[in-house]
């Protein structure tokens, strides 16, 4: 196999119709999005002026992306994944609505705005699990993880440039032109989910009203040491090693508290991210996933605890760029793995629980980074976090020999993932 770099893998965009519609969209939506949180962030605290203030945002939308989300993978198992999706984003079009007209009547009430971002974001969770699935029904084997990596790099570019557009929106036309901007984004990704053909789970008969299996998605996880291996390996890496939480103590002790130096630990990650993608094709065509993912997830806890020890600021901007480069790596290599693992009468389910480790798993990591360094020291905190995500990615790979042997189907096979055995019988 040539070991020569490739650059971001372009084919999905030219195979597939469909999905260059869906991410044309998406990308749109997630540009969009990202304006509207810099907005939602900045009206909260000038409606509050407080902390828990803007702390609530994370509330408002935490509990929605667990609870809606679970519930949309039930949901996509169930009936025409496409209409699942068609709703949420109507759902999401007039949540944004809502945000562009209290803004136009210059509400002052905090609670109605955070009932606007819980409804848009409860919208956004109940369509996540379904539309995880398309990229696996529209590609070829071969492309579902250049794919994700396409995917991937909008929203790493949709992190950099949404919020330095949004300062901008707000500094010169105020809340009602980034909530405008926002709306108009969602409007653009519901015409491309329009187009999209009917996606039926495959081995649910809804028009005859055949009911799902009983048994959900954690069964077949637990069933496939391929799949909870992969979601272990990127629980652990989160759960133990987040750093975002840190970013603010490690600024103040080491570089007296600028604001701008902490505005480069975020873009270090970003720019990381970015350019892994850009340069996706050099893992996306390699078939050992399980393999991949394992070595980024042990290459990321590594880079953070560097961070953890690093004096010079470049050296922890580096550290940050490698730990982006890495997680978006693992993040593709995961995605692909789970939809191809995952016979599709089961996606939905399998889909939501992968979307909440992904939601779930951050946040607690920097909760757990947050407590131990404020027991102990920030670089404490990184590097014993970094050393321990490390021991349990290496149990996880030592313990599960399918995953670390995990091949992507070729174009020419069909793998039987894509099919609709019942995993309980096979």
């Amino acid at each position: 196999m040539s070991r020569q770099v490739r650059f971001l893998d372009t084919r999905p965009l030219r195979s597939s119709r469909p999905f260059r519609d869906l991410w044309i969209g998406s990308s749109a939506a997630q540009l969009g999005g990202q304006i509207a949180t810099v907005a939602v962030l900045a009206q909260v605290w000038d409606l509050t002026g407080s902390p828990v203030g803007t702390g609530a945002i994370g509330l408002a939308t935490g509990l929605p992306m667990v609870l809606f989300g679970l519930l949309g993978g039930t949901l996509a198992d169930s009936v025409d994944r496409r209409a699942v999706v068609r709703a949420t984003v109507v759902g999401q079009v007039l949540a944004a609505a809502g945000l562009l007209a209290q803004a136009l009547a210059d509400n002052r009430s905090v609670l109605l705005l955070l009932a606007l971002v819980a409804m848009g974001t409860a919208c956004g969770a109940l369509g996540a699990p379904a539309r995880r699935t398309f990229p696996v029904r529209l590609l070829p084997s071969d492309q579902v993880a250049a794919g994700l990596a396409l995917t991937n790099v909008s929203f790493q570019a949709a992190m950099l440039a949404g919020p330095a557009l949004a300062g901008l929106i707000i500094a010169r036309w105020g809340f009602p032109a980034a909530y405008a901007a926002q709306a108009v984004t969602v409007a653009v990704s519901m015409l491309a989910v329009i187009r999209l053909p009917a996606m039926k789970p495959e081995g649910v008969d809804v028009a005859g009203g055949r009911r799902r299996p009983e048994r959900g998605g954690w069964g077949i996880i637990l069933r496939r040491p391929t799949l909870w291996g992969s979601m272990a390996t990127d629980l652990s890496a989160t759960l133990l090693a987040m750093p975002i939480a840190l970013f603010p103590l490690v600024n103040e002790v080491r570089f007296d508290g600028n604001p701008q130096t902490l505005g480069l630990f975020l873009s270090a990650v970003a720019v990381g991210g970015i350019t892994a993608g850009l340069l996706s094709g050099t893992v996306t065509r390699r078939r050992r996933g399980g393999l991949v993912q394992l070595t980024a997830a042990g290459v990321w806890c590594v880079a953070l605890a560097g961070f953890g020890l690093a004096g010079p600021l470049w050296l922890a901007l580096g550290c940050l760029a490698v730990a982006g480069a890495a997680d978006t790596v693992s993040v593709v290599t995961r995605s692909a793995l789970v939809q191809l693992e995952t016979p599709d009468a089961y996606r939905g389910r399998v889909s939501s629980v992968e979307h909440v480790i992904g939601v779930a798993g951050p946040e607690l990591g920097n909760f757990r980074g947050g407590l131990l360094a404020s027991a102990t020291s920030a670089s404490f905190s990184l590097v014993a976090g970094g050393l321990s995500a490390i021991l349990a990615i290496a149990a996880v790979a030592a313990t599960n020999a399918p995953l670390r042997a995990y091949r992507t189907p070729s174009a020419a096979t069909e793998p039987t993932a894509r099919g609709v055995a019942d995993p309980a019988t096979a």
